[in-house]
């Protein structure tokens, strides 16, 4: 269920110069941010989460989620390229499968790493914060790739769709409105990371047995949906 030729096109497609120069924006900033507040704060607990609450967890990783997720798809199908790869003697849930495990890495080494680098600058990992977020960002990167891949299967709009999930529904409702949290990645993932660690200062609405449930039910449907509708995606001359 991995074919190395899509995945090494999606990977160039992924990493190709402006793509790779959008990636890199977002992670340099979280270095900077934690950089200039270890400067002017000193190391506090407190403030750490803070920081890799508000922008790694609730802004960077969905933003990269999106950029990886429906760019390993949308472009293709917006260009009429994909026709070339589904006229290859290749499975569509296959390619679907390559593609989503090519979003998650790229996401993961964007977003996971940086925030792990931030939580050690900002606090050196007291009472395991730099870990725990590290953890979350892992876990929101798997989830975040699943449904920006499939938007990127399904609408012509996906970046659009998946910027209006992520900064209007994540970061508006979900800061505004209490029930809006339990339908949000971001608090799934936080449920994990309240778990390894933080002794308080890391929480999230979500309880983990939920949280869990929820990450597994949104990753595996989302990819068989996206599979679906790339099975349904008929080539010129097909009937």
């Amino acid at each position: 269920m991995y074919d190395p030729t899509v995945a090494r096109l999606t990977y160039r497609a992924l990493l190709g110069r402006r793509r790779a120069a959008i990636l890199f924006v977002l992670p340099a900033l979280l270095i900077v941010i934690a950089v200039a507040v270890r400067m002017f704060a000193g190391a506090d607990d407190q403030v750490a989460s803070d920081v890799l609450g508000g922008f790694a967890i609730a802004t960077m990783v969905p933003l990269i989620g999106v950029i990886a997720g429906t760019g390993a798809i949308g472009p293709e199908i917006d260009d009429g390229s994909i026709v070339y790869l589904l006229s290859k003697p290749v499975s569509r849930p296959t390619i679907i499968l390559t593609k989503l495990i090519v979003a998650i890495a790229v996401t993961m080494v964007f977003s996971a790493v940086p925030t792990m680098i931030a939580g050690l600058i900002l606090n050196g990992n007291g009472q395991q914060i730099a870990v725990a977020y590290t953890i979350a960002a892992l876990v929101a990167s798997i989830a975040y790739s699943a449904l920006f891949l499939l938007l990127g299967t399904v609408s012509r709009h996906a970046v659009v769709l998946g910027l209006v999930y992520a900064l209007v529904w994540e970061a508006l409702f979900g800061s505004l409105v209490p029930g809006a949290r339990t339908l949000s990645v971001q608090q799934w993932s936080l449920a994990l990371a309240e778990k390894t660690g933080g002794n308080g200062a890391i929480t999230s609405d979500v309880g983990l047995p939920l949280a869990t449930i929820l990450l597994a039910v949104v990753t595996v449907a989302a990819t068989w949906y996206a599979g679906q509708k790339l099975r349904t995606l008929k080539l010129a001359g097909e009937e």
